[in-house]
């Protein structure tokens, strides 16, 4: 149920002359939808809680009879899962469901189902110099691999390689790599890690709930009465308080966030750039900028002669999930 292309650009014209098409991008904790009237144009955008809907297709006629019931025939839901057949079971969230059954139930000739990061990826390209802010140095050279990364609710990974004259997106569950610890004080938090999980993933640290993870461990570590502090708890402490604690675990979630982000340059030869999206960073402000992200990034050892080169850029688009399912429905329908 995937498509693997897209056009660089869309023009914005008139209306699709099979009617609005609806895009949507879930999360674990959101379900985000819009109708595009035409191409290039995404309207009605809303934002329903996934935990309020017992199933996916329960939020999709919520979200259709808020927006009037337009007569959507065809559809495309970017999830952050893998994506592989017809049966979906979500990852960070209790929602499972066969596609084509959703299709039928929902009435839509067409539903196709991709990755949350394919559907990120695939907007890359299209996303201009104003829905982008660099950090540090670096350029980035045409038609080469590009990376892409994002903490959520998860840590969800991408790509895009250049072949056939167009963008060829690369499905991942990067995410789900061993954290790789850099010095003493992350092999600390590791080991607190292990004590819940064999596996300590990368998802498990660098993500809205691995802020949480990382200030309880480190409260431990350092013998501190136990908190049980939200995510965006601990960036308003961290930032705007001056809470040791809370500060010392953003600057090592950014510094994470840097290792994972140069793996990944390193493994694709991502020379066109890493991109970063998700919800955690655009809450750390102008403050990333300053972080340990981009240091650690550049910290590969030989290796640092390339990363120093490799631009990288957070995503300020509003909403580029729904630039990349709209470019892959698009490419589907003319299939």
């Amino acid at each position: 149920m995937q498509t693997v292309a897209s056009k660089t650009s869309r023009n914005v014209g008139a209306d699709h002359a099979d009617g609005p098409r609806l895009l949507a991008d879930i999360g674990g904790t959101n379900a985000r939808f819009a109708l595009e009237p035409g191409p290039g144009r995404i309207e009605s955008v809303k934002t329903l809680p996934a935990a309020d809907y017992k199933e996916f297709t329960d939020a999709v006629q919520a979200y259709l009879k808020l927006a009037g019931n337009p007569p959507v025939r065809h559809a495309v839901v970017d999830i952050a899962n893998p994506v592989q057949g017809d049966q979906i079971k979500m990852t960070n969230h209790d929602w499972a469901f066969s596609i084509e059954a959703a299709r039928r139930l929902l009435g839509f000739d067409t539903l196709l189902v991709v990755n949350d990061f394919t559907a990120l990826s695939m907007a890359v390209p299209q996303l201009k110099p104003a829905d982008l802010w660099q950090i540090g140095g670096g350029v980035a050279e045409p038609d080469q691999p590009i990376g892409v990364v994002g903490a959520g609710t998860g840590l969800g990974v991408g790509g895009l390689v250049r072949g056939d004259g167009r963008w060829l997106p690369l499905a991942s569950e990067g995410g789900h790599v061993a954290f790789a610890p850099a010095n003493a004080r992350e092999v600390a938090v590791l080991q607190y890690g292990w004590k819940t999980y064999e596996h300590l993933s990368a998802e498990r640290l660098v993500s809205g709930p691995g802020l949480e993870m990382i200030h309880r461990a480190l409260l431990a570590i350092d013998g501190h009465p136990e908190q049980e502090l939200k995510a965006a708890q601990i960036v308003e402490q961290g930032l705007q308080q001056g809470d040791a604690p809370c500060k010392e675990t953003i600057d090592l979630f950014c510094s994470m966030l840097g290792t994972v982000a140069a793996d990944l340059a390193l493994t694709l030869g991502s020379l066109g750039g890493i991109y970063i999206g998700g919800g955690v960073v655009p809450h750390l402000g102008d403050y990333f900028e300053r972080s340990p992200f981009r240091a650690r990034f550049e910290n590969k050892g030989r290796m640092s002669v390339v990363t120093r080169k490799i631009p990288t850029y957070v995503i300020t688009a509003e909403y580029p999930a729904f630039i990349g399912v709209s470019a892959i429905l698009d490419d589907g329908l003319r299939a």
